[in-house]
């Protein structure tokens, strides 16, 4: 049954009430809130049925038959949730706005929040990512982007060209996980990013109109940037309906203060995830992650992701780094009182947004604890940032929120005795009125001679004097007890005095509960006041959490300070890839990489698995470093600052578009070749290996040459064309270089060490032999080289190895059947004679074996 299929007129008034809110939510699920359980109906209740696993079962609403019903309960929704808004869903939250037990009729409800991949606040969410939701505005002749972290605050905004190759790259590479569009996009796009990479996406064309945060944006003079973010600010308002007085301004981003590569990179060099496993481990994140908190370690990633050109800043984080290294008892004190601070930027979001309990402000409480310590540490240090300690809010926690406080902020037990007297009066009276019923208790048990007698309460009943049913004689009309329930084994009585206390006692509990969500709801709002100077605080605690954790990991690794220069010019002595260094302690080979003055681009031979593809990934891991302000591997390393990082490293096609691996190399070199600069860094591993040799050759020396005489930027570039090695005598600024190797007794061992000049060499079959291929094919492999490099050799490369005897053997033996076979006439033969004749063939062919 369908919504579209309903005669609305005959549908009882909770389920008409449904259906007017659900048109508002067309494309959205609605959490539909029904006493303690969130109902979802017709459509949504078949999509939750089999998305969350849940009975499909129906209800009653007036039809001749049951609507499609299922339910979840509202305490534990989350899980719920986040499996549906996971798989792309969004979810519209409908509560009860008025009191059933006050409200004649119909209960209000409503919509309260809408959540979506990019709008969730909730403590689900991956600690150490950023959730970043964008707008993506279509002007015809330009894109403009913003983007936001709503649990953080941050906000983000860049105008880009007209260009749908660009626009996918800067959207995948910001990883924006959901996004808002106006109507004037090409729908080509909305289909890339919803099923290429399951991007959430919405069209709508309307723009914030009111000023309530015009401070996001009043800095901004580009009109089309304030059109992006009233964009995004329309649909994230619409969707949370909360206060998101947290956002922070806008920063316009300026892509030349940053070193940028494409995600193609950032995954060949396994900066965030492993390309095999997409696992966190064995990455360069991992590597360098030795952070406290989340937000040091959200930074150590958005650095990563966005390393920095700004040479002043670099060296100001190299300082740092020494300074700590220098003085490791106060790194460590540091590092120990950081531990300590919790995700100051989301609980501010949770704090502004209002949807925060007691023990997020003892994380907060317990954080501005430890910053008197940190504040001093960083004077001793000569930091430079000075961090306020907002010893006004810590006061006011410390002596207001329960330790022991639920998660709930409304079953009380949230504000410690001596906050409020009102509060205080209210517990006290309470209190007296518990203390009476265990008065009386014992009080009726030696009135009445009934000595298991004893005083219960339930939320049913209230407080009752309960007797066991063998002492029911005992209990006399002089008590005054007056019956209440009737169980199996005992009988509930309530006394006039006893209904007094009750209400006494229920009464106060009421109002402790309310008194204390109101002072708590003050209290939030108090706080609320010092948002902007706590995000300031959380700013400075995450740089200074990510520079700790980088000194930390040179300390343990023994890197070197980087010499940023003006000059074009590499010098790396015994450079080292990070992480391949961490899993292979004791193997590890360093290599110099040296491109002075004159040298742009080297061409590196060698063979297979000797470490080529390890020494190019290992140069850009270095300038990636170096450009986030971490020390280096290294015994010294001088490099200039580079303005972007291209790579084609490894074999991959790209099924979902149907691009084979050739066509995808070359729109990877293409994107190279038409957007580097001389200051940028070119990795191209064995480039044309895809096609036909000599196709892919001569396109490799082609796009050589291209770079050499026209873009002129630092390019490493591997190869087994060894063909390509005699450029070195007609491009002045090209190198040979090799990874060497010794063959002995037909065994290859690798050094791993790079050095001058070039191989005409790949030891191709001896790394086929230590990949255990069978010897026999590997000795044919040998016979066809032996053709190849044997140009004198009259045998054709592509011999096919006979399935068969050879030809004068298999002559023979025809020969040999044929003259037995004509001796005989099988007509005149007995049958001993023709299995005599047939012995003596089989004993022949095997004579001949």
């Amino acid at each position: 049954m369908k919504r579209s299929e309903v005669d609305r007129t005959k549908l009882s008034p909770m389920m008409q009430q449904y259906l007017e809110i659900k048109d508002k939510y067309n494309d959205t699920i609605i959490f539909y809130r029904l006493g303690d359980f969130y109902e979802m109906f017709f459509e949504d209740a078949i999509i939750c049925s089999r998305e969350l696993e849940l009975a499909l079962t129906g209800r009653n609403a007036g039809l001749d038959e049951r609507v499609p019903m299922c339910g979840i309960p509202y305490h534990a929704y989350t899980g719920y949730l986040n499996k549906l808004i996971d798989k792309g869903y969004k979810v519209a939250i409908c509560e009860q706005l008025t009191d059933p037990k006050e409200t004649k009729g119909m209960v209000e409800r409503d919509v309260v929040q809408v959540i979506t991949k990019g709008t969730r606040i909730d403590s689900q969410l991956n600690e150490k990512d950023n959730s970043y939701i964008g707008s993506i505005y279509d002007f015809e002749y330009c894109y403009t982007i913003s983007y936001t972290d709503i649990t953080t605050g941050y906000f983000y905004a860049l105008v880009i060209d007209h260009d749908t190759n660009k626009l996918l790259k800067e959207i995948i590479n910001r990883n924006l996980v959901e996004v808002i569009v106006n109507s004037k996009i090409d729908r080509e796009i909305i289909s890339i990013l919803r099923e290429n990479y399951n991007i959430l996406v919405t069209i709508i064309d309307d723009i914030y109109e009111l000023n309530d945060y015009s401070y996001l944006y009043e800095k901004i003079t580009d009109v089309r940037l304030v059109t992006t973010v009233k964009h995004l600010l329309k649909y994230i308002i619409d969707t949370k309906r909360g206060n998101l007085s947290h956002l922070q301004e806008v920063e316009v981003v300026n892509t030349n203060n940053y070193l940028t590569f494409d995600v193609h990179t950032k995954k060949n060099l396994e900066l965030i995830e492993t390309i095999r496993l997409r696992e966190k481990t064995y990455s360069l994140l991992w590597l360098l992650d030795k952070t406290k908190t989340a937000m040091g370690s959200r930074l150590l990633k958005t650095n990563i992701e966005n390393p920095l050109t700004d040479m002043e800043e670099l060296n100001r984080r190299y300082d740092i780094i020494e300074k700590l290294l220098t003085q490791f008892i106060l790194k460590e004190e540091l590092q120990r009182e950081l531990n300590e601070v919790y995700d100051l930027e989301r609980l501010v979001g949770r704090i502004s947004y209002g949807n925060l309990n007691a023990r997020d402000l003892l994380q907060l409480k317990n954080s501005l604890k430890v910053l008197p310590n940190i504040k001093r540490i960083l004077d001793e240090l000569n930091y430079g940032k000075n961090i306020d300690t907002l010893d006004e809010v810590y006061d006011l926690l410390e002596k207001s929120i329960n330790e022991d406080a639920p998660i709930t902020i409304k079953e009380g037990n949230l504000i410690k005795e001596g906050y409020s007297q009102e509060l205080d009066d209210i517990k006290n009276i309470c209190s007296g009125s518990k203390d009476f019923i265990l008065k009386l208790e014992a009080d009726e048990r030696e009135r009445t001679g009934i000595k298991n007698l004893k005083v219960g309460f339930n939320k049913v009943f209230g407080y009752y004097i309960e007797v066991s049913k063998g002492n029911i004689p005992l209990v006399k009309d002089e008590f005054c007890y007056e019956r209440k329930q009737t169980l199996a084994n005992c009988e509930r009585f309530i006394t006039p005095l006893l209904k007094e206390k009750e209400n006494i006692i229920l009464g106060a509990e009421e109002k402790i509960i309310n008194l204390e969500y109101k002072l708590f709801m003050d209290i939030r709002d108090k706080i609320k006041g010092y948002i902007g100077k706590i995000q300031k605080i959380s700013r400075i605690i995450a740089e200074v959490d990510m520079m700790t954790s980088l000194a930390t990991v040179s300390e343990e690794n023994n890197y070197v300070r980087p010499c940023l220069t003006l000059e074009r010019n590499i010098i790396i002595k015994d450079g080292r890839h990070p992480v391949v260094e961490k899993v292979n302690k004791s193997d590890y080979v360093p290599n110099d990489i040296i491109m002075g003055k004159g040298v742009d681009i080297l061409l590196i031979t060698g063979p297979n698995m000797a470490g080529k593809s390890t020494f190019m990934r290992q140069l850009a891991i270095i300038v990636i470093m170096a450009q986030i302000g971490s020390f280096v591997p290294a015994k010294s390393c001088s490099i200039p600052i580079f303005d972007k990082i291209f790579t084609r490293i490894g074999a991959s096609d790209d099924l979902v578009s149907g691009e084979s691996t050739f066509m995808v190399e070359m729109k990877e070199a293409n994107y190279a070749i038409m957007e580097a600069t001389p200051n940028s860094l070119i990795l191209f591993d064995e480039l044309g290996r895809g096609t036909a040799t000599y196709d892919g050759m001569s396109l490799a020396q082609a796009i050589l040459e291209y770079i050499h005489d026209k873009i002129k930027a630092k390019t490493l570039f591997s190869t087994h064309y060894h063909e390509l090695t005699s450029l070195s005598s007609d491009l002045p600024n090209l190198r040979n270089v090799h990874v060497s190797a010794v063959e002995e007794d037909g065994k290859i061992t690798f050094l791993h060490k790079v050095k001058q000049g070039a191989v005409d060499k790949s030891y191709g079959i001896h790394v086929a032999s230590l990949a255990k291929l069978p010897p026999s094919l590997i000795e044919r492999a040998k016979e066809i080289l032996d053709i190849y490099e044997n140009k004198s050799n009259n045998k054709q490369p592509f011999v096919q190895t006979s399935l068969f005897l050879p030809v004068d053997e298999q002559d023979n033996k025809s020969n040999y059947l044929e003259d037995k076979l004509k001796e005989v006439n099988p007509l005149e033969m007995t049958p001993i004679e023709a299995l005599n004749f047939i012995y003596e063939l089989k004993e022949n062919m095997k004579s001949k074996e």
